[in-house]
């Protein structure tokens, strides 16, 4: 066992170091070091030792620190498993994922051939004049084409795990998640142990430290008990080691200009998202041209697809007219391989009130994406997927509050129904914001969704009484219909110290 202990343990390493070899951060801590060679402090005799404290000294060796942080919370690799059971190891997962994925894009292809429009085509010289001059603007303008469009798919209806037809997936995969009850359990001794007077002047100055220190590690640790107004947004871009040095506004503007070149049918659906969501919320609604910019540039972004080796969904394929089946003419569309959906907005729209520089919002979402919001509309075993969160939820319901989830049952008000909205946005665009940064808090502090479940389930205990008097599904959903005066962690530890063993 220590022998396959220790092989694992050699390819999860060389693996990091593969992945990092191809990055710019080692060339530039490359470049960096060679250029600290004509520098008189460094000796010949003591080269290896002179050159490690100058990248010490100059906070590159803390920089790669972060790097390798960032890897070790990738899923880990196993040395016999096929590239599919990175993916996902449920075989039933895998099949209930990809027929989704047929769903989405057949009705993707379906609107090309109705509306007769190209998924991708070269926009005119005249059209690139015009969004470069519109791009900060672009709110002020709608095609006839978005008025068009129909009401794109959900990102994953509750329907396909729960009715009758295709419940296997979610009753099957009960019976193998019996594991996420510990998982929870761990979160919830952390939890009711966090400070409730969290934002003394100590715990600032605290938080002014890791700062400071550039530290990933301290600084995910850190957040787990909230984070000050004033730090949240250095704190979590150095959580998640999203960077905005001058090669990611660079790359940034690379992927504006093919915006701006090329024209996608998916872009009509992010600019019917977002003035279907943001633009009618009161929070957001100022924010809409970043929202624009941040979504399509997201869209071309290639790097994004790196995240498919570890995600259940695999990025559609298009074809070059009149070459379908041939994997020579094939392409990843959009280039991505993320289809937006309605609310698809919501998970960068709560980003705009930390970062008002394009490129930084646009890191750090992606960065949020890649590792969190993926899983909220992907079909998977994962513990932070949104199957695991709709069992978390209905679990500590019928533990806890059994005659509130058997009385909904019986009026036809499925709780899960009510709640998988929220869940599947993280709350964005349900709760006030200062409340709903407080809950991503601790996404990125503890690694993980499994709180969301948690408020979920908090949410209809702080109800409770109210919904045991409804009488049917519409009345159940007016008494959770506002949820943007609740005080998140004061709820949520409340429920927790409530349903203690």
């Amino acid at each position: 066992k220590l022998c396959e202990e220790g092989e694992s343990l050699s390819v999860s390493i060389a693996h990091i170091v593969q992945r990092l070899r191809g990055s710019s951060l080692h060339s530039q801590i490359e470049r960096h070091a060679k250029e600290c060679l004509h520098q008189p402090d460094i000796k010949l005799d003591s080269l290896k030792e002179d050159v490690r404290t100058f990248l010490k000294t100059t906070g590159w060796e803390r920089k790669l620190q972060n790097a390798v942080y960032r890897e070790l919370l990738q899923p880990p690799h196993h040395l016999s498993a096929p590239p599919e059971h990175l993916k996902e190891p449920l075989a039933y997962m895998r099949t209930a994922q990809a027929c989704w994925e047929r769903r989405v894009f057949k009705s993707l292809n379906s609107m090309s051939s109705e509306l007769e429009v190209p998924l991708a085509r070269m926009r005119p010289a005249a059209e690139q004049k015009d969004l470069t001059d519109k791009w900060n603007e672009m709110g002020t303008d709608e095609s006839g084409l978005q008025a068009q469009l129909r009401a794109h798919c959900a990102p994953c209806d509750p329907s396909v795990l729960i009715r009758p037809r295709s419940g296997f997936i979610y009753h099957r995969f009960k019976s193998h998640n019996h594991i996420i009850h510990f998982s929870l359990f761990v979160f919830e001794i952390s939890l009711v142990k966090g400070r409730l007077d969290l934002f003394e002047n100590e715990y600032v100055q605290m938080g002014n430290k890791v700062v400071l220190e550039q530290n990933s590690a301290a600084s995910q640790q850190y957040i787990r008990q909230g984070c000050p107004t004033e730090l949240r947004a250095e704190l979590w871009a150095l959580t998640l080691n999203a960077t905005n040095q001058p090669q990611d506004v660079m790359y940034y503007e690379q992927l504006k200009a093919g915006v701006i070149q090329h024209d996608l049918l998916v872009d009509n659906l992010v600019y019917k998202d977002v003035k279907l969501t943001a633009s009618n919320d009161d929070y957001y609604f100022v924010f809409e041209d970043f929202l624009y910019q941040v979504l399509l540039c997201f869209s071309r972004d290639t790097t994004v697809l790196e995240h498919f080796k570890y995600n259940s969904a695999t990025p559609p394929k298009s074809y070059i007219e009149g070459k379908v089946g041939d994997e020579q003419c094939a392409v990843f569309y959009p280039p991505n391989g993320v289809i937006p959906f309605h609310g698809f907005s919501m998970y960068v729209a709560p980003l705009c009130y930390l970062y008002n520089e394009p490129s930084k919002l646009y890191s750090v979402f992606r960065e949020m994406y890649v590792r969190y919001f993926f899983r909220l509309h992907s079909i998977s075993s994962s513990p932070s997927g949104i199957v695991s969160l709709c069992l978390q939820f209905e679990w500590l319901l019928q533990t806890h509050l059994p005659q509130l989830f058997y009385h909904l049952r019986q009026i036809g008000a499925q709780p899960l129904r009510i709640a998988f909205k929220w869940m599947v946005r993280a709350f964005s665009g349900y709760l006030s914001t200062d409340q709903l940064l407080l809950l991503w808090d601790r996404i990125l502090g503890y690694d993980s969704l499994e709180v969301v479940a948690v408020l979920a389930a908090a949410v209809f205990a702080f109800r409770a009484e109210n919904l045991m008097e409804v009488t049917s599904l519409a009345s159940a959903e007016a008494v959770l219909a506002d949820l943007s005066t609740l005080k998140v962690m004061p709820l949520i530890q409340i429920f927790l110290f409530a349903t203690a063993v």
